[in-house]
């Protein structure tokens, strides 16, 4: 089985793996339309998490991992909780490109959605207010900012081909705000 992975999965998976590769899918565009209540935000001050909206022009670029044997039912068990029940996310099955060709075929892999029809659905706002919302909230994961900075370096380091200005114009827009942060694991955890 094959699960990939467009936000926090792209640093962070949480399960064994036997393989990963970098790559991207088609008809969808990555979007911090999702709210969070518990891995990086709270009841009371909802972080933003990324979701996929269809986009039959786009691309999202992310990592796509293979599960065997006893890794399978290990890794859906975990990721039911950590995307389904805690994240609101839905399922589907996609097409998935590896980066490095070698004439190999699209993978069909297992990905997480989240549609407007969860109760977490936050929806479109403009950038600064999704980065003034990132920098007020923290849940159980860690603080939002950390999301953020980590997936901008993740597509920066291993997809440096790819565009993605929604996430890279949210990037911007708190660093606008907050001019003199410094990221680091312990300044986040004080926050």
């Amino acid at each position: 089985v094959w699960i990939f992975g467009y936000g926090s999965l792209g640093w962070r998976a949480g399960f064994e793996v036997t393989s990963r590769k970098v790559g991207f899918i088609r008809g969808y565009s990555r979007r911090f339309w999702q709210g969070d209540t518990f891995h990086r935000g709270s009841e009371r001050m909802p972080g933003r998490v990324v979701t996929l909206l269809e986009d039959c022009g786009a691309c999202t670029w992310g990592v796509a991992y293979e599960v065997r044997g006893e890794q399978i039912a290990a890794s859906l068990q975990y990721l039911n909780m950590r995307e389904a029940v805690l994240g609101g996310y839905d399922t589907k099955l996609v097409k998935f490109h590896p980066q490095e060709k070698d004439g190999e075929e699209p993978i069909l892999a297992l990905v997480y959605i989240a549609t407007p029809q969860n109760p977490s659905y936050l929806g479109p706002a403009s950038e600064e207010d999704i980065a003034a919302q990132i920098i007020v909230s923290s849940g159980c994961a860690g603080h939002n900012i950390e999301y953020l900075l980590r997936l901008a370096d993740f597509m920066r380091y291993f997809c440096p081909q790819a565009e993605d200005k929604h996430l890279f114009s949210i990037e911007e827009a708190l660093v606008s705000i907050l001019p003199c942060l410094y990221y680091t694991e312990d300044s986040l955890e004080e926050t």
